[in-house]
């Protein structure tokens, strides 16, 4: 069984998916881009300010969910240049300060919207 879970503390999906589904006790969160949710916008110009929006993206899914990131299993960044991968771990590491999930960082050509990063995750539930 599988659920479809949104939250307007998220954006809305840009195209034909879900935020994310939750199959059994896993969440599956969708990859998530840098907007700010309290102004709408994309900080184009700052890797780390994307990061730390799409994280905390991320979080509001998993929390509409009844789950959170310290409960991640799995995520995946993608950037759209490895020179900004310094950047993006530093804020990285603030949300995953101890026990963090196991991860991989691929370099794309480009992404939704023109951004520089889009990430995403598996969470486990607790049921």
């Amino acid at each position: 069984m599988r659920t479809i879970v949104h939250t307007e503390k998220a954006p809305a999906a840009i195209g034909p998916y879900s935020q994310a589904v939750k199959a059994g006790n896993f969440l599956f969160i969708s990859g998530q881009l840098g907007v700010d949710m309290s102004s709408g916008e994309i900080p184009y110009d700052c890797t780390a300010s994307q990061t730390r929006n799409a994280l905390n993206n991320l979080e509001s899914i998993a929390q509409a969910a009844g789950t959170s990131l310290k409960n991640a299993v799995k995520v995946t960044v993608y950037l759209t240049d490895m020179g900004d991968f310094a950047k993006m771990n530093e804020v990285y590491a603030g949300f995953f300060p101890e026990n963090p999930p196991a991860r991989v960082c691929v370099a794309v050509k480009e992404l939704p919207k023109g951004v520089s990063v889009e990430i995403d995750a598996i969470c486990l539930c607790e049921d």
